[in-house]
């Protein structure tokens, strides 16, 4: 009587990958990898490792103390946990068992070009067009909505995704949000339309009640993500710091951004009551 012949090994068992992961699910996370690597060259520009710092780049206009909407420097400390988080979402989509789950199939492309867009505006900065990195911050902001929004679909497994994915994409949104304005704020500055004078308080808080706006449309369409409403909430309070302790100080600008960011604040918390089974984010 003859033994049966060894069954062939499953692809998990000599790739250590689900039978269910495509060549596109491969391709994805490789294109995540490559992106991430790009974003850390673009920081390493921004940070003045490589080229100059984004505060002196492009004569100035980015600086702190560039127009009334520009929040105060410790404001982009916050870069340091979306990078980090950025960096974890990198190894977290490329491990087998999540590469092939429909919230990476989602998310991953999007997540890719996030990156991606994140050092194409910090290279364009180097060159000094200011409006061609307004375009790339509008196209920056557009992406992570979408992504943010693709989220919803499904829960997080645990509280390391939920850290790693929802919240570094959460905060990556609020920031670029109030950031999204600022640059806008900068180039107009830049092209000699004065913004950043007091005369032109009124325009600021204008500006500063359109963030207000955006922070309450983002917590009822995205379910009050704490996340994306303390990013907001913490670049409107460095526009305060900055406008009563730093040029060109404005009390109305400061007041206003305060302000706004308390709204955006309550507008999380109360769609978060609204929706009693919202996730945890």
């Amino acid at each position: 009587m003859t033994s049966p012949s060894p069954r062939p090994p499953a692809p998990s068992e000599t790739t250590g990958e689900p039978d269910s992961l495509t060549r596109a699910d491969r391709l994805r996370r490789l294109a995540v990898v490559v992106a991430e690597i790009f974003c850390l060259v673009g920081t390493l520009v921004g940070i003045g490792v490589i080229g100059q710092r984004v505060e002196e780049s492009a004569g100035g206009a980015l600086s702190d103390d560039a127009t009334l909407i520009a929040p105060a420097g410790p404001a982009f400390s916050i870069w340091t946990p979306i990078y980090l988080g950025l960096l974890a979402y990198t190894v977290w989509q490329f491990v087998p068992r999540n590469a092939g789950r429909s919230r990476t199939r989602a998310t991953g492309w999007l997540a890719a070009a996030s990156m991606v867009l994140n050092a194409v505006w910090l290279l364009v900065t180097q060159q000094g067009w200011i409006w061609v990195s307004v375009v790339v911050i509008v196209a920056l902001l557009v992406v992570l909505v979408v992504l943010v929004s693709r989220l919803g679909r499904e829960r997080a497994t645990d509280g390391w995704e939920r850290l790693t994915v929802d919240v570094t994409f959460g905060l990556y949104l609020g920031w670029v949000s109030v950031a999204t304005f600022a640059n806008i704020a900068a180039a107009l500055v830049d092209s000699g339309n004065d913004v950043g004078v007091g005369s032109n308080a009124a325009v600021a808080v204008a500006v500063l009640t359109i963030v207000a706006l955006v922070g309450v449309t983002l917590a009822r369409s995205l379910g009050g993500r704490w996340s994306v409403a303390f990013a907001m909430a913490w670049g409107l309070a460095w526009i305060t710091v900055g406008r009563f302790t730093d040029e060109p100080r404005s009390a109305a600008t400061g007041i206003a951004a305060a302000v706004a960011a308390v709204i955006v604040l309550l507008a999380a918390a109360g769609s978060r009551g609204r929706a009693r089974g919202a996730w945890t984010r």
